[in-house]
Order: C-alpha cells, then structure tokens, then sequence
C-alpha cells in the first residue's frame, strides 16, 4: 500500500469530515450528537462498535488473521469559547454554528483523520494481522468521561490491547510536518483551588486581625522559590496561578481569600509528585505560623505527562521517515499543555504524535483555546498517513516491546486529572 497516496485520495472527504464536526462543535459531556455520527460512519464501514455510556465509542476492525491489538484514541469534546470569523489573516473556511460553543483546540481534526485512517485500514485489511480499536474519547477537556471508558476497556472489552496511539495538532508546527519523539512530549499537571481562612478586622488594627492576605504572600513566596530549591535543574517545573480573590473594602482586613493554580511537568516522579508534597507541608506550616487555616477545595491527584515509550517511538519514526518522506518529519519540543492520553500510556506501551497545521500564509497560527484558532487543513493529510503508518509498523513488529504496566488500578488512576 502506498500510504501517502490512499491519505491524498482520501483527503477530500478528510475535509468533509472535519468541516462537519467544527460546524457543529459539542462540550465535555454533551457529544451525544458527535458519537452518533462517529458510530453510523463506522458502522458504514463494517466496523463493530461499542457506544460506552458516558465514556466514548470504541470500533472493533478484526483482520481475520491473529495478532497484536492496537488502539487509536481521539478525542471528541469541544470548548466554551465564542469562535472568530477570521484568523490571524483571513476569514476562516468554516465557523462553528453553535453560539459560545468552539473546536478551538482541533479536536474535530482529530476525528477526522482518525476516522480516515479507519477508512484506509478497513479498504486494505487483508494487508494486515490483528485488530484495531479506534477509541474515541468524550470529555478529553475535563477529563471526566475517561472515568468510564478506561475501566471498561480494562474489564469489559475482552480484547487485550498491546498498544495505543494518539495524535495531536499543533499550532506552531508547520502543515505538512508529523513528529514522532520518544520521552516525554506533553506535560503532566496538578491543578489546586485553596480557601485560606483568618479574621476579619479594621485596618486600622491590623494586629487585631488574622490576615489571610499576609498568609498567602509568604506560601506565595515560598512556591515561587520551591523550583530553584527543590527540584533538579535538568527537571522542567512550572508554577502558575490564575486567581486570587479577596475581600472588596480598602480599609477592612478581609476574613478570607481564595486562590488556583496549576503545576506542569514532564516528570512526575521527580517534580510533580515533590510540588503535590510540599504544596500541602507549606500550607501546614505558613498557615499555622500566621493564625490561620485552610481548606483545599479542589485539587484532585496530579496528572502524568504524556511519556512515549522509546522502542514505539523508534519503530514508529522509522516507519513515518519510509512512509511519509524524512523531510515530513520533525523533532517537535515538548509541549506544556496536559492530555488524558497519559493515563492509556500507564496501561499500554504507546505513542503520541504531533501533526503541524501552521500556516502563516493562510492565517493558521494562533495558539490552541483562543477565539482565531485555525488550521491548515492539509496537514490533517499527513496526520491521516501517519496513523496508518503507525498502526501497520506495530502490528507488523515482532519484537519485544520493554514497558512496565502501572500497579495503580485503573479505577484510581482515572481520578487523576487537571
């Protein structure tokens, strides 16, 4: 099979595809209009599928011929935010047609490359061994549906899945380039909201009054200094807030103030899991030390960076260098934003990729989650010949795959999120 062509030959209805799904974009948790549609176009196919509730749509294409099981993810969701006419240059090629609703993060891209790979796959299936689950993933944006489709792709499926898959668009990656890295590629997080409690008093007495505001300036200070002096300097960590709220009179101490942030890393072990620690002991302490209390209302266990297994990335960036030319593909930075994906990489070795969609010409170049984010749609073309390139290197591949399986159990490692 000449990959590169069959995604060429497809590339029309790859458009078709995803124009549909940004026209009518869905939020976390509502997609019941986009998982109908995933699921008839499957089913077209002669796919099997099963309609998860709450969680997804998973789609079974059986070679017939025993071997390897490979899943290819994408998610499906959405995001609340009021889409621009125009992008960075020009008047986009389509708009969404849900008020306040967007795809301003390529989530329909995704779909549809995701939905053209199975259309090359099932056309050509006698050219391979084994199975394939193309999975499609409600609430990536809040991580919350994942909480259903993990587990009962663990325990009910009945399919043993040997490896994953999963590709993402990047604004600042070129259209026409995919990058396929070993390592890690995407932040981990941990997200936290804390509600510091003192006394209300006039401001004239201060010493009268529990400041909560003087409480959070010295945990301010301490989390900004926590990177320099606690984490190896050849370890990424971010520290980030994104509100504090207190009080609204000039002259009266307020009583309490409340404040949110988040931690990214590419490590959880050697700085997520240290920030998770010591956020807690330096509210312990500060907090006792300025008469005050606090309550964490929100911070649920931190979520792992995306890790892509090393012989996956290797097999995988061979086969795209033949497949899609070595001028097609890059070596990507590791990006800080988060993705659930990380959690199917602590079940089953796999990776995932980039696909660039950058194109300066067309106005395609603003950041993901902003009213002008747009996409070259040509790169989806060499998003869908690198899945399917992926998919045929790993059911092809007979050797041995290194990866440890998490001892966490499933139920608990779909908690974590940011």
């Amino acid at each position: 099979m000449n990959i590169l062509s069959e995604a060429k030959a497809e590339f029309a209805e790859t458009v078709r595809l995803r124009r549909h799904f940004h026209e009518y974009p869905e939020l976390s948790n509502e997609e019941e209009k986009t998982i109908a549609f995933l699921e008839s176009y499957l089913k077209g196919l002669g796919l099997e599928t099963v309609n998860v509730p709450d969680g997804g749509l998973l789609a079974i294409l059986d070679s017939g011929k025993k071997g390897r099981t490979f899943l290819m993810r994408s998610d499906t969701d959405a995001l609340p935010i009021k889409e621009s006419e125009k992008n960075l240059k020009e008047s986009k090629a389509c708009i969404s047609k849900v008020p306040g609703v967007s795809h301003a993060c390529g989530h329909d891209g995704h779909m549809a490359m995701t939905l053209t790979a199975a259309r090359i796959l099932a056309a050509h299936k006698d050219e391979f061994a084994g199975k394939l689950v193309f999975c499609f993933e409600r609430g990536e944006e809040t991580s919350g549906d994942i909480k259903n489709l993990l587990p009962y792709i663990v325990h009910d499926l009945k399919l043993p899945i040997d490896g994953c898959y999963a590709t993402h668009v990047r604004w600042d990656m070129p259209s026409g380039t995919v990058s396929l890295c070993p390592g890690p590629v995407m932040s981990g997080g941990c997200a936290f909201v804390v509600e510091l409690s003192g006394q209300f008093g006039h401001g004239a007495r201060p010493d009268l009054a529990r400041s909560p505001i003087d409480c959070f300036h010295a945990i301010y200070s301490e989390l900004s200094s926590f990177r320099m002096r606690r984490v190896d300097p050849f370890e990424c960590l971010t520290i980030s807030l994104g509100f504090v709220h207190s009080g609204d009179q000039y002259n009266v101490i307020p009583g309490t103030l409340t404040f949110g942030g988040t931690a990214r890393f590419f490590s959880y072990d050697k700085a997520g899991a240290l920030f998770e620690a010591y956020l807690k002991k330096t509210l312990d302490h500060l907090t006792a030390l300025y008469q005050c209390s606090y309550k964490i209302t929100h911070m649920p266990k931190a979520l792992y960076e995306v890790r892509n297994n090393e012989t996956c990335a290797a097999l995988g960036r061979k086969a795209l260098v033949r497949d899609l030319g070595k001028d097609a593909v890059v070596d990507a930075a590791p990006w800080m934003a988060s993705e659930s994906f990380a959690l199917f990489q602590k079940l089953y070795p796999g990776v995932l990729s980039f696909t660039g969609i950058q194109n300066t010409n067309l106005g395609c170049g603003a950041n993901h989650h902003t009213p002008e984010f747009d996409m070259d749609e040509r790169g989806l073309m060499m998003g869908s010949a690198m899945a399917v390139s992926y998919a045929l290197a790993f059911l092809a591949y007979e050797g041995d795959i290194p990866f440890k399986k998490t001892d966490e159990p499933v139920e608990e490692l779909v908690e974590r999120n940011i």
